[in-house]
């Protein structure tokens, strides 16, 4: 979504041949599945983090492009924020140390990029939502330069049809009106990238969803917005409504959320593609000059230009991605369910669980996701983000169960035998899952700390917009001294 694009308006007739060069795209696309044109050899990972800008006094800092410019490396790009950035890390295997070289070269990006941000005053922070961050700072004003944005903005208003209501109720309760989607801004989080063949796409998205409840729980960390103290991760409510084109009578009529989880496990990554062009409208249909049939009988590889726009304007918390490197088709799930942060360490063992998680379940004799509806993997996820580590899950043969438990129990040797199949060597396996054995043992994620941290400032006597300023400041120290966060003091 990132790929800048002219600001323009929109004819019915260009939404008109819009649908009509998707539906070229889809009759590709099963070809290409059905003749199997895609790329695989060995299961190659990414990684992109969204990263929040901030000032010298805690607030964000509307500089991004002033940070890129001194930055000047392809990896970083702008996100819709003008406090946002986000760093794509280089496609690799698992295999062998590509683990630890992987956090390696993250730390060494995210350091030249922080000197880079001190040129002109800011720091950054790698938190699901800005803590400090507040509403009326939510304007188009705070919007990036790309025009690809502003247009998205305006589409997005356009279809609703009225103003976007934010209703969010927690230990606290926010809610306000606003005339643009920019408070989805204030969302930033971490996705995980995994290339998977076409056949085995199925078993590897069903495996992503039933793990993004107990997934987003041990990784909580966002527990505030607004000032209000709302959700553990606030940011899959937030996300889900500062994007949502229905209006009441929409939403009534049981139209689809942009922001989707879905309504049921697949048998073909098709299945996902075409449900994209049923029940969504275009909000950026622009056109390109290639022909994708015509592409395809010529012998070479489409690039599917009008499918891929459509996928990145529907917001699934696990996405199915077409791409094409060298030439090659290849396809990705794409896990979106994690905030960013809190540290590197904390990352790479966010990484680390999901990759051998997701191996480990589609390996199983029996797919979990037989013995689980669809259902309760969604209630799940919502459930996992509202409470976080006090969350009660169900998961098959064990009922309900607090999360921490479910790790504990079930899921860290899953994870283990998984990344052991990928070829991680047992060093790095070891170190990465300790750390979410650590977060489940002292019952720690970054929302736990977040707010303990302000819990015990609000205690002492000061307000809550001191109490989040002064963890703010704590946390980007303790954030920069890098050790994870389940081992963080107040």
């Amino acid at each position: 979504m990132g790929e800048k694009v002219a600001d323009r308006s929109f004819s019915s007739e260009d939404r008109l041949r819009f649908r009509t060069r998707v539906h070229d795209c889809l009759e590709a696309f099963a070809r290409m599945l059905a003749e199997d044109r895609f790329s695989f050899e060995v299961p190659m990972t990414g990684v992109e983090i969204e990263i929040s800008l901030v000032d010298g006094e805690g607030w964000p800092a509307l500089v991004n492009d002033e940070v890129l410019e001194r930055v000047d490396d392809p990896a970083f790009t702008q996100e819709l924020g003008r406090f946002n950035l986000e760093i794509n890390v280089l496609p690799r295997a698992l295999q062998g140390k590509q683990a630890d070289a992987l956090e390696v070269d993250l730390r060494a990006q995210l350091n030249t990029a922080e000197e880079r941000a001190r040129e002109v005053g800011a720091s950054m922070m790698m938190v699901g939502i800005l803590p400090t961050l507040r509403v009326e700072q939510l304007t188009r004003e705070a919007i990036s330069s790309n025009p690809r944005y502003a247009l998205l903005d305006r589409q997005m208003l356009a279809m609703r049809g009225e103003d976007l209501h934010l209703d969010i109720a927690g230990e606290e309760h926010l809610e306000l009106w606003t005339d643009t989607i920019a408070p989805e801004a204030a969302c930033t989080s971490v996705q995980f990238h995994l290339q998977v063949a076409p056949e085995d796409f199925p078993a590897y998205w069903n495996a992503a969803q039933v793990l993004a409840g107990p997934q987003v729980a041990v990784g909580a960390n966002s527990p505030f917005f607004g000032g209000k103290q709302l959700w553990h991760e606030t940011r899959i409510a937030l996300f889900h409504q500062a994007t949502d084109t229905r209006s009441v009578e929409l939403k009534a009529q049981g139209v689809r959320p942009r922001v989707w989880f879905g309504e049921r496990y697949i048998t073909s990554v098709f299945d996902l593609f075409e449900e994209n062009n049923r029940y969504f409208p275009a909000l950026l249909p622009i056109v390109s000059d290639e022909d994708p049939l015509a592409t395809l009988d010529a012998g070479a590889t489409p690039t599917l230009s009008e499918l891929r726009l459509l996928n990145g304007t529907v917001w699934r918390w696990n996405r199915p991605v077409y791409d094409v490197v060298d030439g090659k088709a290849h396809l990705r799930v794409e896990n979106r369910v994690l905030p960013a942060g809190p540290t590197v360490v904390d990352t790479m063992a966010n990484a680390a669980f999901y990759y051998g998680l997701v191996r480990g379940l589609v390996d199983a004799d029996r797919p979990l996701w037989s013995q689980m509806s669809f259902d309760a993997a969604d209630e799940n996820l919502h459930t996992g983000a509202r409470d976080g580590i006090d969350a009660q899950l169900y998961w098959p043969e064990l009922g309900w169960v607090r999360p921490d438990e479910l790790v504990l129990r079930r899921l860290l040797p899953i994870a283990d035998d998984g990344l052991r199949t990928y070829g991680v060597g047992s060093k790095a396996r070891t170190r990465y899952l300790s750390v979410i054995e650590g977060r489940c043992l002292r019952r720690q994620t970054g929302s736990v700390w977040q707010r303990n941290a302000v819990a015990a400032r609000e205690k002492a006597g000061e307000t809550r917009t001191e109490a989040l300023h002064g963890m703010l400041r704590d946390y980007l120290t303790l954030m920069h001294e890098g050790e994870p966060v389940h081992s963080w003091p107040l």
